[in-house]
């Protein structure tokens, strides 16, 4: 909505992620072409302070505008400039917008950009990812976390991250995860529930569009390696890609080339690091060959 004068009416207290994002590849864009906020809002009948605000996400920017700018900004490239467009036609109205009562922006946000990637690459291990948690092992992880939550809101919960697993059955997007070994041996859940976590974690690696690699104890890995749970979500280009760095008081979407570069190439060389993906034997294997699926044997053995 827009008042007197081109100011912005109705700010949004909470922008998403992707609300933000937009604003940010905006600004790179007007900055690049050499323009200021003013200069810019000027050719394109916006206020300055409207300007500020389209850049921080906290409102929208019609779509004839949005063009004038990209136009203005020399944005040549035709799929990051549709990208921008779809971005700004998005309404943010998925699924997740029925979990508004009880689950946070911060949890939203990553549901509508787990749907909107083509991609994901994905390190943990200190648990199972969530797109491959079965709904017994959440529940149990909920209840050993919170062991005062109610059972509706252990129930909305588990709800939430099944909507979420929809993302690899509907085989749009690839899912690559590699999981520390430490992820299997941490007894926040019963053994029983653990068994089956596994069980789970072998079915959900046969989809086609899925590759699960473990992580064993004795890998050689860099020191210099992120030493936290991080996501890359590759974008339907690389100029919208974003990481998601994991952290128990404040997690973070990335989107700096830098950090791109960095998780990008932290996610290559664990995976290089790690064994080969679960997949079933066809024919009896060598003792000699190690690989994600062995040991996962060996760890329902010890169970």
């Amino acid at each position: 909505m827009i008042a007197k004068g081109n100011e912005p009416m109705g700010l949004r207290a909470n922008p998403s992620q992707r609300q933000r994002r937009l604003g940010e590849e905006l600004r790179k864009l007007r900055e690049a072409s050499g323009l200021s906020a003013t200069e810019a809002g000027s050719h394109a009948g916006l206020g300055r302070a409207h300007m500020s605000h389209i850049e921080t996400g906290r409102t929208a920017i019609p779509e004839d505008k949005l063009c004038t700018l990209l136009t203005l900004y020399g944005c040549t490239s035709h799929p990051y400039r549709e990208a921008l467009i779809e971005m700004n036609r998005a309404t943010g109205r998925g699924w997740w917008a029925d979990f508004k009562q009880s689950h946070s922006v911060h949890a939203r946000d990553l549901a509508e950009l787990e749907s909107a990637a083509v991609a994901q690459r994905q390190f943990q291990w200190l648990y199972m990812p969530g797109l491959l948690q079965s709904a017994e092992y959440t529940r149990a992880l909920i209840q050993s976390g919170e062991d005062q939550a109610s059972a509706e809101r252990v129930d909305k919960y588990i709800e939430f991250r099944l909507r979420r697993q929809r993302v690899l059955a509907d085989g749009s997007a690839s899912y690559h995860a590699v999981i520390h070994e430490t992820a299997m041996h941490m007894r926040f859940v019963p053994r029983e529930v653990m068994r089956d976590q596994l069980l789970h974690l072998v079915d959900v690696a046969q989809l086609p569009n899925v590759t699960v690699q473990l992580l064993p104890f004795q890998a050689t890995l860099s020191a210099a390696l992120p030493g936290i749970p991080f996501i890359v979500f590759q974008a339907v280009v690389p100029e919208l890609n974003t990481v998601y760095v994991e952290h128990p008081v404040s997690s973070s979407f990335l989107t700096h080339e830098a950090h791109l570069a960095q998780y990008t190439q932290a996610f290559e060389r664990l995976a290089s690091a790690a064994l080969p993906p679960i997949t079933l034997p066809t024919e009896r294997k060598s003792y000699a060959e190690q690989d994600s699926f062995g040991l996962i044997q060996h760890l329902l053995y010890a169970l």
